[in-house]
């Protein structure tokens, strides 16, 4: 099974959605999810049950996100790529990326990975500095995925007028 496929799904993502999560406040916005959602969790120690509250209210923002902001004016940016990338990765099974595409994001996926235990323990021990750790692991491990991302729109954005489509000025 593809995790981002079932996420992509998930995430109830569609032409429009994917439109609007091109906009480069959408994707860096979207940075603030991890955080936000450790601070939930994070919140039980404090408020106890009514953590389920701010734990509910992060997940309803990483829903929310791609849909909040509207189509970019210019999709000629890091971000939009980044999310134009994503959608040929996750196309791969019907239009191939380069091997070395390939192989990259399966280290760069395993990396990911590797550093959840971590963020996890954060968050079950309520140590601050494993959960820290996690969080910045997570993110640059992200956002390294994401220039990836890019990279993969940029090689392939010729080979499908439908990805051309995608970049504006």
């Amino acid at each position: 099974m593809d995790l981002l496929k079932f996420s992509e799904k998930l995430m109830s993502m569609n032409e429009e959605t994917w439109q609007r999560h091109s906009n480069p406040l959408s994707v860096y916005s979207r940075f603030t999810a991890l955080p936000l959602i450790s601070l939930a969790f994070w919140s039980r120690e404090i408020i106890e049950l009514y953590a389920l509250i701010p734990i509910f209210l992060s997940v309803v923002w990483v829903w929310l996100n791609p849909r909040l902001f509207g189509a970019p004016a210019s999709t000629n940016n890091w971000a939009s790529m980044g999310t134009f990338g994503e959608r040929i990765y996750l196309n791969r099974k019907n239009k191939a990326i380069s091997e070395h595409h390939a192989r990259a994001c399966r280290v760069l996926l395993v990396l990911q990975v590797a550093g959840l235990p971590i963020w996890l323990y954060g968050l079950y021990s309520l140590h601050l500095w494993p959960l820290l750790l996690g969080i910045i692991w997570l993110m640059v491990t992200k956002a390294w995925f994401v220039d990836r991302m890019v990279w993969i729109y940029l090689d392939m954005k010729d080979e499908s007028p439908i990805y051309q489509s995608w970049l504006n000025a």
